[in-house]
């Protein structure tokens, strides 16, 4: 409990300068101890921990600290000991960080172990022995084996003790690394046949608390006189060895020599190094004094080895010396690439400088083969920033468009500086995520559709398309009718839009006589947020359907009275008859009009202009002609199915009013037989015998009524005055009608005959449609001399 007191009071922390946190830990502590508050220490709060999912990235696989995320606090996750993690290193320290995200931020972490005493000094053999010549002179000196402590510092080894003192004292000298040559001195001569073998005891001992030591037995067998010891030819030799050169490889020889003969000069080598790994790396001919490798060498793992060497001879006199070797490193390792914390999405809207991944550089070689240097793919809106101690940021440089790209493979690549130049790379996958930042756009900046009139309610017209760059849901578009009026009427009773397709439909069955075109704008929009909107205006055109007949405007078909055309027997070939005026409503070729001749009385006495609707004669009127003759002239247009109307014109072919009117009494009333029917047909359903009386009585009296008003008309002498027609005026500007005859009838001294001329056409109303214009009629006079003739003579 003590001791767990005493460790706690020694953790410490430490932020250095360049914004490096440090704590140091005693080894051995126990799982689940404080190492530190690092949020409080970093100045943050808890909670970004939390929020930021704060994790430790380190190079190495073991990770012996874990974060507390919920305190803010470092725990020891494992048992650490710092002879296993740095051996004999100092200052033994971990190094970490703390990596946050949202946004990326990252904290250097450094946890110095300090060492406790756990380690008491051993040596490797528990036992020595030496072959020692009773004539040897005092002053000589045999090496020991040092003892090996694996703890630092204080704790490590301070000192030995060699017992009993009777021969031999203990002599320690320091190398220039600071270890130390033990050797055993001779100090008074020795007396085989006193004793012939001789025990001692080495004692290494440490500085700790509590003190600790380790224990050899020394052996010395008295011998014969030797009198001289081997000698190295130099204290300290050097050598080169290059990494990864291979086992056998040759590395030194060194030479000793002794003065003695025989078994006595003959001399031994021998590697007394006992606290690493060079007796596993190199070997020793013990003969020839050659050293070669016999393990793996590598410059990453350890820089320079020191072999202490022995030469001894037969009569155990010896000699030592040093052989440091050199590795020399080679580009054998390539950089290494980790990832500490990357971002697999990232918004198309992101600011410049975000960070998307930190990368951290690692190279094992040394000198120019250890200089890395990474970068990335060019032309992407990326770039590495490299900051301290290999690390490195990918951050953006430029504005990002995910509809330009949605996905970027980022290659990174790192190559050393040695040579030959090794590399190593790694590619990040990186998804650009959508924001709404496109309005939809349409196909066309304007669409022009036409429609056949009378057509049914619920047609689809046509189809406007938007597209959207977006995606998804910020991609998804709607269409809208804007609101506004076509001749103070809501488009929306004219047309209507389907949302989802941009399919325009016909609310209403359109007629062209009444509308000829009208516009409205369709609006596209997103489903972003806020979403995003563009308009196009459309253009309707109402196509004209041959849907009116003709309508005949002269003659007029009346019911009770008679009209008829004279013709006086002495017309010519070509005499103008009469002339059938029609208009059609329609347009375009449905409203051109051609006038044939479908039945006559004398079909080779009359003809009918195709264009004009002109009725003259082709060849002389005789005295043979009936006075009577009655044409049907049949009016049609030019639409597909062509419509027609048809019209009844009544010829008197007679010199005087007279011979007219016996002639046309006869002729039937269609009209009169019509009313009379109807009236049958009124009387009979109603059945009502007073009212028939009465009707019947009205109708005689009509009849006579007549008689006589036709009785004095003949008397009187008074011409037979035809209709004239009234002023039409084409509102479209496409009619048939070009201009208003007026007519007047002259008397003369002859009752028979009149002069008829054909007066200037009147003042008439014309309706023009500006083509540059939206809709506005434009209202004109205009005046036409019609036919400028001499009086022609008409006979009615």
């Amino acid at each position: 409990m003590t001791r767990q007191v005493l460790l706690f009071i020694a953790l410490l922390f430490i932020r250095s300068v360049h914004g490096q946190i440090s704590y140091s830990i005693p080894e051995e502590m126990s799982k689940g101890s404080l190492v530190g508050n690092i949020a409080h220490d970093l100045g943050l709060q808890p909670k970004r921990l939390s929020s930021g999912k704060a994790r430790i990235y380190t190079r190495d696989s073991d990770e012996y600290i874990e974060l507390n995320r919920e305190r803010g606090v470092l725990l020891v996750k494992e048992r650490i000991d710092r002879e296993a993690l740095c051996r004999r290193a100092t200052p033994c320290a971990l190094h970490f960080q703390i990596i946050l995200e949202n946004p990326m931020e990252f904290y250097s972490v450094a946890v110095q172990i300090t060492d406790i005493n756990d380690n008491a000094p051993t040596f490797e053999k528990s036992e020595m022995k030496f072959k020692i010549s009773e004539s040897a002179n005092i002053g000589a000196k045999f090496v020991l084996e040092r003892a090996a402590d694996l703890d630092v510092g204080t704790n490590d080894l301070q000192r030995y003790e060699l017992k009993p003192t009777d021969n031999f004292i203990l002599n320690l000298h320091s190398k220039t690394d600071g270890n130390k040559i033990v050797e055993m001195v001779l100090q008074k001569p020795l007396d085989r046949e006193k004793d012939e073998q001789i025990s001692l005891v080495l004692t290494a001992v440490d500085g700790g608390e509590p003190q600790m030591s380790g224990t050899m037995l020394i052996v010395i067998t008295v011998l014969d006189v030797n009198d001289n010891a081997p000698v190295f030819t130099q204290p300290t030799y050097k050598a080169t060895v290059t990494e990864n050169s291979p086992k056998g490889t040759f590395v030194a020889a060194v030479k000793a020599s002794d003065a003695d003969h025989g078994s006595n000069g003959k001399v031994t080598y021998s590697i007394t190094n006992t606290l690493d790994d060079v007796r596993k790396i190199f070997e020793m001919n013990k003969d020839s004094g050659e050293v070669t490798l016999i393990g793996n060498i590598d410059f990453e793992d350890s820089r320079n080895y020191e072999i202490n060497l022995l030469a001894s001879d037969e009569g155990g006199l010896t000699d030592s010396c040093k052989l440091i070797v050199d590795v020399t490193d080679i580009n054998d390792n390539k950089p290494e690439i980790n990832i500490m914390s990357k971002s697999n999405v990232i918004s198309e809207d992101a600011k410049l400088n975000t960070v998307v991944t930190m990368i951290n550089i690692e190279d094992k070689d040394s000198g120019e083969n250890g200089d890395v240097k990474c970068y990335i793919s060019e032309n992407i809106p990326f770039t590495l920033k490299a900051s301290t101690n290999n690390f490195y940021s990918l951050i953006t440089d430029s504005d990002l468009d995910r509809e330009r790209s949605s996905e970027y493979n980022i290659t990174v690549s790192c190559s050393d500086e040695g040579v030959p130049s090794l590399s190593s790379s790694v590619t990040l996958t990186l998804q650009i995520s959508d924001v709404n930042d496109n309005a939809p756009v349409f196909e066309r900046s304007s669409y022009e559709a036409y429609i056949v009139e009378n057509n049914t309610p619920g047609l689809s017209i046509f189809t406007v398309r938007a597209r959207d760059a977006d995606w998804k849901q910020n991609a998804r578009v709607s269409y809208i009718l804007e609101d506004s009026s076509v001749n103070g009427v809501p488009v929306s009773s004219f047309v209507s839009v389907s949302a989802d397709s941009g399919v325009i439909h016909a609310v209403r069955s359109f007629d062209y006589e009444q509308i000829k075109d009208f516009h409205f704008r369709v609006k596209a929009q997103d489903g972003g947020s806020p979403p995003l909107s563009s308009n196009v205006s459309v253009k309707i055109l109402i196509q004209d359907q041959n849907d009116n007949p003709p309508q005949v405007l002269y003659p007029v078909q009346t019911g009770g009275s008679l009209v008829a055309e004279m013709v006086p027997r002495s017309a010519d070939v070509g005499y103008l008859v009469s002339k059938v005026v029609a208009v059609d409503v329609d347009s375009g070729q449905n409203a051109w009009l051609s006038y044939k001749l479908q039945k006559a009385t004398d079909r080779a006495l009359f003809e009918v202009g195709l264009q004009n609707g002109e009725i003259r004669t082709i060849r002389q009127v005789s005295d043979k002609d009936a006075v009577k003759q009655r044409l049907a002239v049949i009016v049609e247009d030019n639409g597909q199915p062509s419509r027609s109307a048809t019209v009844i014109v009544n010829v008197a072919v007679a010199d005087s009013f007279p011979e007219v009117l016996s002639e046309f009494t006869d002729f039937p009333h269609d009209k009169e037989y019509n009313d009379n029917l109807t009236f049958y047909l009124v009387l009979a359903l109603a059945v009502v015998s007073f009212l028939f009386i009465t009707c019947l009585v009205v109708i005689i009296s009509v009849k006579i009524y007549r008689w006589r008003q036709s009785r004095i008309l003949y008397h009187s002498g008074l011409p037979v005055i035809p209709y004239y027609p009234p002023r039409y005026s084409d509102t479209l500007g496409t009619g048939t009608l070009p201009h208003v005859y007026n007519y007047e009838v002259c008397r003369t001294t002859d009752s028979r005959k009149s002069d008829c001329k054909f007066g200037t056409a009147g003042s008439q109303n014309v309706l023009i449609m500006d083509p540059s214009s939206t809709g506005t009629m434009q209202r004109i006079q205009s005046e036409k001399n019609i036919l400028d003739e001499a009086d022609s003579p008409l006979e009615v």
